[in-house]
């Protein structure tokens, strides 16, 4: 129930404060000549410096015995001056250190009138403007059709959601499920990684699953996965039937401080290449840059999909958890929370996760499915 308009930017705010450091220092600079100070102020100090400034210009007032004035026709002194300067600037600082601790690391936004709330791109986006609006990304966990699970989450994408939401079933179920069926938006390695160490099976589809299909990403000689690689000298083969040999490795850290491993594998020479502007937009020698774990857990999870098991889990997956949140937001007119804060929007779903619960229970009685946990594959 944030207000539209009342956005704030992590982009801006570190813009603004880099504007008004590089004021401090000449402003510094002035106070130092005025009163034969020494004053240096580093950014890593900054907020404190700010502070220290402002308690010696007090003490000079106090000690010439001067009085500010305000109001028209007052000429201030230049002490004044520098106080109201410094005093803004210390406003300012503490503002923006504020906000700042309220977005964290994973956040680049958040609303005045609802700290938890971030500003999203909608699907609701009548203009087509991509206007953001302050929202929460909710994540339900559905099982036999029951909502077993939901949660809002500030983060945007539903990539670094899994965790912490699986984390949140767990504590409130007396068991483990064995079996994790999401959508490629949130296929990352960490979240391989997180379910390996469960115990728990992946069928997560994978990004480039449906592209992969497709005559145009085929015939693309970009894509590494049109390339040939021998894994006996850990080479690929372009189109041009030249190999790309491992020339580095180096560590890509995520979002949330995941660190993988990635290796980048560079063409043997690409000069005079025919199919170089087809291949590669750099001046110099075509490059890869290939997660070896994370390619090893994206192909697990693709056989796992396409067995007849992982095809039922995704058949389910869409009709249990689409149509849970079709429910939500179009029988029971979840267009706008009325709280705000993340515990009170929490609340708000489970009462309507309870409601909704209570009547799938009702429906499924009147149509004897009560026992009935998956639909069924239709055969051809």
């Amino acid at each position: 129930y944030a207000n539209r308009y009342s956005f704030v930017w992590k982009k801006a705010i570190t813009k603004h404060e880099a504007k008004m450091y590089t004021k401090w220092q000449a402003l510094l600079e002035q106070i130092n000549t005025t009163y034969c100070q020494i004053f240096t102020s580093p950014y890593e100090t900054f907020l404190e410096d700010l502070k220290k400034v402002l308690v010696f210009l007090e003490k000079v007032k106090a000690k010439e015995n001067i009085t500010f004035v305000y109001g028209k026709g007052k000429r201030k002194t230049v002490l004044q001056r520098y106080h109201e300067q410094v005093k803004e600037m210390l406003q300012r600082k503490e503002h923006y250190d504020t906000s700042n601790q309220i977005m964290g690391e994973k956040r680049n936004s958040y609303s005045k009138t609802d700290h938890n709330a971030t500003f999203m791109r909608m699907k609701d986006d009548h203009m087509r403007n991509g206007q953001l609006k302050p929202a929460y990304n909710v994540q339900a966990a559905v099982d036999a059709e029951f909502i077993v699970g939901i949660n809002a989450f500030s983060d945007r994408n539903d990539t670094t959601t899994l965790i912490p939401m699986l984390q949140y079933v767990k504590e409130h179920l007396p068991f483990t499920y064995r079996n994790i069926v999401a959508d490629s938006g949130y296929e990352s390695e960490e979240n391989y990684v997180y379910l390996k160490k469960q115990k728990q099976t992946a069928y997560i589809k994978p990004q480039n699953h449906e592209r992969k299909k497709k005559a145009s990403f085929k015939k693309d000689i970009r894509h590494r996965e049109n390339m040939a690689y021998d894994k006996s000298t850990d080479t690929y083969t372009c189109a041009n039937n030249q190999q790309l040999h491992a020339i580095r490795n180096y560590t890509r850290t995520s979002q949330t401080g995941y660190q993988s491993k990635v290796t980048v594998y560079e063409c043997e020479d690409c000069t005079g290449c025919p199919l170089k502007e087809k291949c590669t937009k750099a001046k110099g020698n075509r490059q890869l840059h290939v997660a070896k774990e994370f390619l090893a857990y994206r192909e697990t999870a693709q056989e796992n999909i396409l067995t007849e098991t992982g095809t039922l889990y995704r058949m389910n997956r869409s009709i249990q958890v689409e149509g849970t949140f079709g429910v939500l937001k179009e029988d029971y007119h979840l267009k706008k929370f009325r709280t705000r804060g993340t515990g009170n929007v929490r609340n708000e779903l489970l009462i309507l996760a309870f409601g909704y619960n209570l009547n799938k229970i009702h429906t499924k009685i009147q149509a004897n499915r009560l026992n009935l946990y998956y639909h069924p594959l239709k055969t051809a």
